[in-house]
């Protein structure tokens, strides 16, 4: 099929390209607009209890939670002097009705927590008009010029600034990325290449797969919430896997050329043998990624979309425009070369990289414990992981939501204000004096609740009350989860169903759903990539050897970032200021992602291995003769895809550095470590049984399996080995 595929191409290759040009000005022009579909937020369970409750207090009480905090500060005059009073009175009153719904001042509301300790500064808490983020962020940027007061300092932070500046820091973070990226891998591919001609190709599949992935993810939009996070992935992967994708497919093509074949022959190989294996990869990656498709979260929906529109993109642009490309091209792939090309080796054994593998199965178990215990002691700190929420601490300091944030925290009491929200939904009139009893009851149960310092009714209309609940100590933390989980069980008023909102309900929401539903995405990952690797390898236990050793290097990823960005090493370095905790959506989009892209490496390597056992029938001369024909590309395509990821760790959004500098870490250790080190020690000790497969199994893979061949027109059969 994928021979009969390479010809075609060869044959429709200049239609091809031009409806690949226009697909690349259709999709381009429409897709720029998809920035302004997308939405802020989606870290939390839309259908969870303190989602509920929020959605009762935003109806019955909307003026309780602020969606912006406007700081005004003089370092002359006091909040007592009538002059500031008038710069902050008559600035909010002047705000359009038609963006804002309400607003509190301290004048207003005479509470000691508005104002700093020093008194020369206080906040307006403002609500803004809209149904959802996307239309509050709309009235905000209807008022956010209109906000500063004459004569005083003005910052402008609280949930809807904060998100609409994180927005505004990606956008220009990946452009930058971006601006950085391409130049860079463009100099690479030439020194990987050594000419112009080649090094533009795999450029050209990023670019393609990038534009093509703004548009489903705009279309996408139309459907369904996205998260203004999720075109970070689209560009970055995008461009990193297509890099990876294109580089297989022009090595395999010159290596073709080097042969003697030329034209359609030449392509058709190359479409049957690393057209394949992209396939491969490419469907190993985006079934993971579809793993987040699990999670209720629109954050880890949105990361799903749009890091499967660019990965089926890569694969699909990487099979079908590029080898049209190479088709139109011929042999002027070479043209402007820089270097003199040089003949490959024609023994393997003349290899540095065949002697790498030999020296590596000389002492096979030494290698393996020596290795193992590495991953081990990286993945050590993940044992002490705190997770957090997402907020204004994301952003660099010289965002105005975080020196909001620093400002609350450092000048303002912000914990008077902190509750845990008890939303009542009551069987009748909660102004009646039988329920007016029964809630008060019930508050005084709760404020009775240990870790709990006092309870007060705080609003009641209709059939809805609140009752909220003080506290010591932090909104997010361990007690304060635990705190949360007692007053559930606090029985409320007879008829009445209770859902607790606030901070640390929403948290204990999130890490409940996301534990609840990861197993699931496990035993799915599992199960879809046992079998891709089955159809890929034709042995049942490389799969399984494949998927633990990706645990391995996933876990020593995940305690490299608990040792950074939780623990705060390495802060002056990497240009960041430590949470102390890691916001837990980011470990299962890391997970989903890095489990994808190491799969990619092992069927780079292991497709090759097996090609050489069908070809040798000797598993430790397979394991040599494959790393020596795939292991400088393996090491190539890894640094490649790290340049773009090594560019978004520069951001100064907090969640994309960590993204970053996962991905960096994670796919330079999985191919030093992992698949250059480990597996062939692993594959020595595990001898022919690494390809054993039952009879049934293996003549199963003889007929249907997915293998790349360098004999793709001849029939010769592999070699399974059946049980």
């Amino acid at each position: 099929m994928f021979e009969a595929l390479g010809r075609f191409l060869y044959r429709r290759r200049k239609p091809l390209l031009v409806l690949t040009l226009l697909f690349a000005v259709l999709s381009g022009a429409y897709g720029v607009g998809v920035f302004g579909d997308m939405k802020p937020g989606g870290f939390e369970d839309p259908g969870s209890d303190s989602r509920k409750a929020a959605q009762l207090a935003e109806r019955a009480f909307p003026q309780r939670a602020p969606d912006a905090v406007i700081v005004y500060r003089d370092k002359d005059r006091t909040v007592d002097d009538p002059s500031f009073r008038q710069a902050v009175t008559e600035t909010v009153q002047d705000l359009p009705k038609s963006a804002v719904t309400g607003y509190s001042t301290f004048w207003m509301t005479k509470m000691p927590a508005q104002v700093s300790h020093d008194r020369h500064a206080t906040y307006v808490a403002i609500n803004l008009r809209g149904g959802d983020d996307n239309a509050k962020e709309e009235s905000y940027k209807a008022i956010k010029d209109k906000l500063d007061a004459p004569g005083l300092e003005t910052q402008r932070g609280g949930p809807v600034p904060t998100n609409h500046q994180a927005g505004d820091e990606i956008g220009a973070d990946l452009g930058a990325a971006e601006g950085l990226s391409f130049p860079v891998l463009f100099i690479l591919l030439v020194v990987v290449f050594g000419g112009l001609a080649a090094a533009s190709l795999p450029l050209l599949v990023g670019g393609l797969s990038i534009v093509g992935s703004m548009a489903v993810l705009r279309i996408i939009a139309q459907l369904t919430d996205v998260s203004v996070f999720a075109m970070s992935l689209v560009s970055i992967l995008g461009l990193a896997v297509a890099i990876d994708y294109g580089l297989l497919i022009v090595s395999r093509y010159r290596e073709e050329l080097e042969r003697g074949h030329t034209g359609e022959e030449a392509l058709a190989r190359t479409v049957a043998t690393a057209g394949r294996t992209v396939l491969v990869s490419g469907v190993t990656v985006a079934v993971a990624l579809a793993g987040m498709t699990f999670f209720p979260f629109g954050f880890l929906k949105s990361m799903a979309y749009g890091g499967i529109a660019a990965v089926v993109l890569s694969v699909f642009f990487s099979i079908i425009a590029l080898p049209a490309a190479l088709g139109a091209l011929g042999s002027k792939v070479n043209a402007l070369s820089l270097r003199r090309r040089k003949k490959a080796a024609s023994q393997e054994g003349q290899g540095a990289w065949y002697r790498l593998a030999q020296g590596l199965m000389r002492r096979p178990a030494l290698v393996a414990v020596g290795t193992l215990a590495v991953l081990v002691a990286l993945a050590s700190p993940f044992l002490r992981v705190e997770f957090g929420v997402s907020d204004a601490r994301q952003l660099p300091n010289s965002a105005e939501g975080r020196q909001v944030h620093n400002a609350l925290e450092r000048d303002f009491d912000s914990d008077a204000v902190k509750s845990i929200d008890s939303l009542l939904v009551l069987k009748s009139d909660a102004t009646s004096r039988e329920q007016g009893a029964a809630l008060q009851a019930y508050a005084e149960q709760l404020g009775r609740t240990k870790g709990a310092t006092g309870a007060q009714i705080t609003g009641a209309t209709g059939t809805t009350a609140r009752v909220s609940v003080t506290f010591d100590g932090a909104a997010v933390s361990p007690e304060a989860r635990d705190l949360v989980n007692r007053l559930k069980d606090v029985p409320p008023p007879p008829g009445a169903k209770a859902y607790f909102g606030g901070e640390t309900a929403v948290f204990d929401d999130t890490l409940d759903s996301l534990g609840k539903t990861l197993p699931w995405m496990l035993l799915y990952m599992a199960v879809a990539t046992y079998i891709l690797l089955f159809l890929a390898f034709g042995s049942v236990l490389l799969p399984l050897k494949a998927i633990l050793m990706n645990l391995l290097s996933l876990s020593a990823t995940f305690g490299v970032l608990v040792w950074i960005f939780q623990e705060g090493h390495l802060e002056g370095l990497i240009g960041f200021d430590s949470t102390g905790n890691i916001e837990p959506n980011m470990p299962i989009m890391l997970f989903a992602l890095i489990f994808g892209l190491s799969m990619d490496y092992e069927v780079f390597l292991v497709s090759r291995i097996r090609e050489q056992y069908d070809l040798l029938d000797d598993s430790s001369a397979a394991v040599a003769s494959g790393l020596q024909k795939i292991g400088r590309l393996i090491v190539n395509a890894a640094l490649l895809m790290c340049v773009p990821l090594a560019a978004m760790a520069t951001s100064g959004v907090l969640m994309m550095k960590l993204f970053g500098v996962g991905m960096v870490f994670a796919i330079l250790a999985d191919v030093a470590i992992v698949r250059i080190l480990l597996v062939p020690a692993v594959l020595k000790l595990m001898g022919r049984s690494a390809w054993w497969a039952p009879g049934p199994l293996a003549r199963f893979y003889s007929k249907y399996g997915i293998k790349e061949t360098d004999e793709a027109a001849d029939s010769k059969e592999p070699v399974p080995v059946a049980g």
